[in-house]
């Protein structure tokens, strides 16, 4: 007896060569009219009812596929469910026109059957991860269709009992069934996200380690507009043991997971090696090894600052591997870029490269600010002209003049930069501020 399956009507064959790719399935409100796809491989089968009608009274659309190549031609952007025939498996023989060649059961018994109808409704998922999918079958396979449900498809529906108002009622609660589904796996996706976020913030900014220090740190971080997840900025400060303050910012290129997974792993490294007495070249030295390790691809790069300061707090050691250099301000004096020449190359570039290491003097009562490029690199309004270090000492002597210190400057100075930029910056931003008094 041939399956009483719906024929394609306003949809000729010859449009499965122009049709787009599928697309990702409405998951909003629920469309004026619905497509229904159906795949089956017998030429005489059809509806005993002329047409399907939703329960707005619009005519269902019907589109046939007579096997898993042309549904995948056929799945446009307009189609919201599809209806499958598990016994397609069944009437596909040795030509395999059922699953486009991909499997047969011919007299292999009723598991090989069931095994290849089920395989083909798990192809059906894989090109239609987002589609309303519902089986037909016969009413003795009732396990069989509930495996079905099991396997992912929404509802299962019985040959037998199959009418125009049945699968008009099905198609409606499986596309509604499919989009519920659909923001439930977003509502899932989004606190994970927002658990890994979390895990990557803990370790690309960690508490500092000043226990028995005078110095007063601030620091923020702003993610940038492209991405959800943090980038690569990352930074630490300890203190070791002989009382010197060791503070380090830096950015991994590029975006993405595993460039914030890589700023992890160096900043850990770098903590790590600090507080095991490594300074200076020696310290970038081992890191750029690490990085060179670690690193997914050999383009990826990552710049950095160091700044080791003195017991008595008047003296730093500054390193600088293509990172650019701290801003420093003291009391009765605008503040001022850090001089350095001869900095090294950024960490990755070149193979057993060098960063020397260059003595500042403090004073008494300072502002050390440590920065990614991403404060910089902001346009100044509608054009094409960045901010830039000049542009940031300006804004940063600004907030100065009027009195701002520590959290509120970092905050003022991050707020001015995405104004002057007229929005979000690209870029992730982090700031660190070490302040000392005079005494």
């Amino acid at each position: 007896m041939a399956v009483p399956v719906p024929r394609q009507r306003d949809t000729p064959a010859t449009e499965s060569a122009q049709a787009t790719p599928p697309a990702v399935a409405h998951a909003t409100a629920p469309p004026a009219s619905l497509t229904l796809l159906v795949i089956e491989d017998d030429p005489a089968g059809g509806l005993t009812v002329p047409e399907i009608l939703d329960s707005d009274g619009h005519r269902i659309r019907l589109r046939t596929a007579r096997n898993l190549t042309e549904a995948a031609r056929l799945l446009t952007q307009d189609v919201h469910c599809i209806l499958l025939d598990l016994s397609l498996a069944g009437t596909a023989g040795g030509s395999g026109a059922g699953l486009g060649g991909a499997g047969t059961v011919g007299g292999a018994g009723s598991r090989t059957a069931v095994a290849d109808q089920l395989a083909i409704l798990r192809e059906v998922l894989r090109i239609a991860p987002r589609h309303a999918v519902l089986v037909l079958t016969a009413e003795a396979d009732a396990e069989r269709a509930a495996e079905a449900v099991r396997v992912g498809a929404q509802d299962f529906l019985f040959r037998d009992e199959l009418d125009g108002r049945l699968l008009s009622r099905a198609i409606r609660y499986a596309v509604e069934r499919k989009r519920a589904d659909i923001a439930q796996y977003k509502l899932a996706e989004s606190k994970l996200r927002a658990q890994e976020n979390a895990r990557l913030e803990r370790g690309l900014l960690p508490n500092p380690l000043l226990e028995g220090s005078d110095l007063r740190f601030a620091a923020r971080y702003r993610p940038g507009r492209s991405r959800a997840l943090l980038g690569g900025d990352f930074y630490d400060t300890v203190r070791t043991p002989d009382g010197t303050v060791h503070a380090m910012i830096g950015d991994v290129c590029g975006h993405g997971p595993d460039e914030a997974a890589l700023g992890v792993e160096l900043r850990i490294a770098w903590r790590a090696l600090t507080l095991a007495g490594l300074c200076g070249d020696d310290l970038l030295s081992t890191l750029q090894e690490v990085l060179e390790v670690e690193r997914p691809c050999e383009e990826i790069f990552a710049t950095l600052c160091t700044v080791d300061i003195s017991p008595d707090g008047r003296r730093a050691g500054l390193c600088l591997a293509g990172h650019p250099a701290p801003l420093i301000s003291r009391p009765g004096r605008r503040a001022q870029l850090l001089p350095y020449e001869n900095s090294g190359p950024a960490l990755g570039l070149l193979p057993k490269a060098r960063w020397p290491r260059r003595q500042v003097e403090l004073g008494g009562a300072w502002s050390l600010m440590l920065y990614t490029d991403g404060l910089i690199e902001g346009r100044i309004g509608e054009g094409r002209e960045r901010l830039g270090q000049d542009g940031m000492v300006e804004m940063i002597n600004r907030h100065l003049d009027r009195g701002l210190s520590g959290e509120g400057l970092l905050e003022a100075s991050v707020t001015e930069a995405r104004r002057l930029n007229g929005g979000e910056l690209t870029d992730d931003v982090a700031v660190v501020l070490l302040s000392r008094a005079d005494g």
